[in-house]
């Protein structure tokens, strides 16, 4: 079963992101009160717990949230979905917009933790139906 296991925010881009119990969405805008909320393809950004126990070999102290994503999910290889997919993540429908990003110079993240997975493993959404998501919420493909 897929289920979120963090919500992430920060007020600043290109920083690492503050683990939250919940989260709410705001339709094509993204997570309330984070920088990189905003009418654009990249509302919503979310890593697998899988893809940062890969990096956590080479850097144990790894925690979510590091990545700069704004949901941790656990059971679901979220960088196989298809840009156009729909899923149901807590109150919320979203549509994957975008698959990996090219990380700036100067990211802080890839400062931290010498590499980046984002790139090619991190997936972004806009939020299409808004709503309250929560640690512990299910994640379920719909279309």
């Amino acid at each position: 079963m897929a289920r979120v296991i963090s919500i992430n925010k920060s007020e600043k881009k290109g920083v690492i992101k503050i683990p939250q119990e919940e989260g709410i969405f705001i339709e094509d805008y993204g997570l309330e009160g984070d920088a990189h909320a905003g009418k654009w393809h990249r509302q919503v950004s979310l890593l697998a717990k899988e893809s940062i126990d890969k990096m956590k070999k080479e850097i144990p102290v790894l925690k979510n949230g590091d990545f700069a994503e704004n949901i941790t999910t656990e059971g679901i290889i979220l960088h196989k979905l298809a840009v156009g997919t729909k899923i149901k993540i807590g109150e919320t429908i979203q549509e994957v917009s975008q698959i990996g990003k090219e990380c700036h110079k100067g990211c802080a993240i890839k400062q931290k933790v010498g590499e980046c997975i984002m790139p090619s493993e991190g997936i972004f959404t806009i939020v299409k139906k808004g709503g309250k998501i929560k640690v512990g919420d299910q994640i379920e493909i719909i279309g």
